[in-house]
């Protein structure tokens, strides 16, 4: 008589951080269901307990490698809201400017470095080859804009901030310093070959979903709610507005003011991750799923400010109602209409006559024993939550991340492939780098969810009858 296994998948590859996947077969060999584990611990939240809110800004940001500017700026809007005071106009700009950065480099690694792999070379090709080495080796020119287009995005953050990771910038109040005239000129200088390398990618995206589109249909397509960040035109908002959630038809259930966040939005906790599971609060638990990042954001929004990428927004729409908006690979073309959004409007800042402006930054005391700081990562919406005592001292902290905001929808999109691939007990590298590339299109940084230290390793364990029959290792 056949028996029961479960096959692990441990570690993850191309992402950051450190998770695992459980898929559970019946005795058929067909999936009962399967689990995303998110495994190492930080604690952020706790030892930052004690030290000025000040130092936030650049102690948050340590979490992560990879969007730590992201961190740096829902700090300093928690910490301008504790300060109590507007902070200039200029430092207004040259912080959506370092955001900007932000989204160039991220969503430029994700796409050339990250999901290209899967896309360009195939579900199923070599492992040896399946990675951005292959990439170079098959399309060496995309691969080099590729690069060319993140460091762009590191350029404008290191024009800014000193370097390209960790810059110290985004203070309480404002910014450290001004933009000089010839930091100005060289990043508008670099504008065209940016562009060049977004079509690029927008071109390539396209290409293969026109190729794939019945691949794109059944892989981990289904109906929740979106979320993300709206200004009172309705156009998407990275650094400022309201959050807005609609429904799987893109109906407005609800928009607030990201400070009041906990009126709207719960976190579940489940004994088998370190990571929460927030949710709608009036859909309950885990009926109150709602994605952001890329897809969440085109969802929600009315329409994208700037001309480009609005153009766009209407093609991915036209792609969306045909049966696709829920398509968890339609992620890939919305990050990239994103990165086309953020060179448009890094150009407009950057041509803004007052940008370089020296009046950066206003000064006092703490007003407010509370803060709230909320911007869109390139995951998704990023929060921040502090409270202080009269000194200025930090009592307590709450972050929710974007990984963390589209954690139930991971946990459903692996399942969901994992039921569509894995039948009568076959498994086969493919078919688990399918179950991976579900978690890739969401671009989860599993160091910001948790707040780890340590490598990223994965893991596949296939067990008959509790007993481990076999084990599939990437170190």
């Amino acid at each position: 008589m056949a028996k029961a296994k479960k096959i692990t998948l441990n570690p993850i590859s191309r992402l950051e951080g450190h998770g695992k996947v459980n898929v559970y077969l019946d005795a058929r060999g067909e999936v009962e269901s399967a689990q995303f584990h998110v495994t190492q611990f930080r604690g952020y939240e706790r030892f930052t307990h004690g030290r000025p809110y000040e130092e936030m800004p650049i102690i948050t940001q340590r979490i992560c490698g990879i969007c730590p500017v992201s961190h740096q700026l829902g700090s300093a809007k928690a910490c301008d809201a504790i300060l109590g005071v507007p902070i200039p106009e200029t430092a207004y700009m040259l912080r959506k400017l370092l955001h900007k950065g932000q989204y160039i480099q991220s969503h430029a690694l994700h796409f050339f470095h990250l999901a290209s792999p899967d896309l360009l070379l195939g579900w199923d090709a070599d492992p040896a080859i399946r990675n951005v080495v292959g990439v170079i080796a098959k399309f060496p020119d995309a691969a080099v804009k590729g690069i060319k287009l993140r460091k762009y995005g590191q350029e404008i953050i290191k024009a800014l901030g000193g370097k390209k990771v960790h810059p110290a910038f985004a203070i309480p109040g404002g910014v450290t310093n001004a933009l000089s005239e010839d930091d100005r000129d060289r990043l508008l200088a670099g504008m065209d070959e940016a562009y060049d390398t977004c079509q690029l990618a927008l071109d390539l995206l396209k290409a293969w979903q026109e190729k794939n589109l019945a691949e794109v249909k059944r892989f981990a397509n289904f109906e929740s709610n979106y979320a993300g960040l709206v200004d009172k035109e309705g156009a998407i908002a990275l650094y400022d507005g309201n959050w807005r959630i609609v429904d799987k038809n893109r109906k407005k259930l609800v928009e607030f003011n990201p400070a009041e966040y906990l009126e709207h939005i719960a976190e579940k906790v489940e004994p088998w991750s370190y990571m929460k599971f927030p949710y709608y609060k009036p859909q309950g638990y885990p009926g109150g799923c709602y994605r952001v990042g890329p897809l969440g954001r085109l969802n929600a929004c009315d329409k994208i400010a700037t001309p480009k990428a609005n153009k766009e927004l209407e093609n991915f729409r036209t792609l969306a109602e045909k049966g696709l908006r829920g398509a968890t690979l339609l992620y890939h073309y919305a990050r990239a209409i994103e990165l086309l959004y953020a060179l448009e409007r890094t150009e407009e800042l950057l041509k803004h006559p007052n940008i370089c402006s020296p009046d950066i930054r206003y000064t006092g005391q703490p007003m407010n024993e509370e803060g709230v700081g909320v911007v869109e990562a390139p995951r998704g919406i990023l929060i921040h939550h502090y409270g202080v005592d009269k000194f200025g001292k930090i009592t307590k902290a709450n972050l929710i991340v974007a990984t963390g905001h589209n954690n139930i929808a991971i946990n459903r999109s692996v399942e969901l492939v994992a039921k569509e691939y894995i039948h009568k007990g076959k498994v086969e590298e493919g078919m688990l780098n399918r179950v991976e590339g579900a978690i890739r299109c969401y671009d989860p940084c599993l160091s910001c969810a948790t707040h780890a230290v340590g490598k990223m390793p994965l893991i596949v364990q296939i067990f008959a009858s509790g007993e481990l029959v076999g084990e599939i290792r990437r170190d």
